[in-house]
């Protein structure tokens, strides 16, 4: 589970080109907000709250580079990242994160199943 997230921050920090499978962006995300509530929880008790902003601003870009290689698997583009942003119609992009790549190569690169 850890290899995930450390493949994300490690490997692809700055990385908005190519694809990510799903097992890749939701393992980032369950490792991300398991950190991110230890982290508040220690902040919190020791009240030093900026602790935890400063981790959320660590994993910001991260964060928003694996959710568009996800869009990219599924063939949309990564701007449909900003659909998270409208209220109701947001919860649009949690079906498409959540859907079955792409088979094959498509514009945004080879199928990272087929490559893994």
């Amino acid at each position: 589970m850890m290899e995930w997230y450390l493949k994300v921050v490690r490997n692809h920090y700055f990385d908005f080109a190519g694809r990510a499978r799903r097992k890749e962006y939701w393992m980032f995300l369950l490792v991300n907000v398991i950190l991110a509530l230890c982290i508040g929880l220690v902040a919190g008790l020791i009240k030093q709250s900026w602790i935890g902003s400063i981790y959320a601003l660590a994993v910001l870009l991260p964060g928003l580079g694996v959710t568009a290689r996800r869009l990219h698997d599924i063939g949309k583009s990564g701007w449909f990242i900003l659909i998270g942003l409208i209220p109701l119609v947001g919860l649009y992009l949690i079906y498409l994160l959540a859907q079955e790549g792409v088979r094959g190569p498509n514009a945004f690169g080879p199928d990272p199943k087929a490559a893994g």
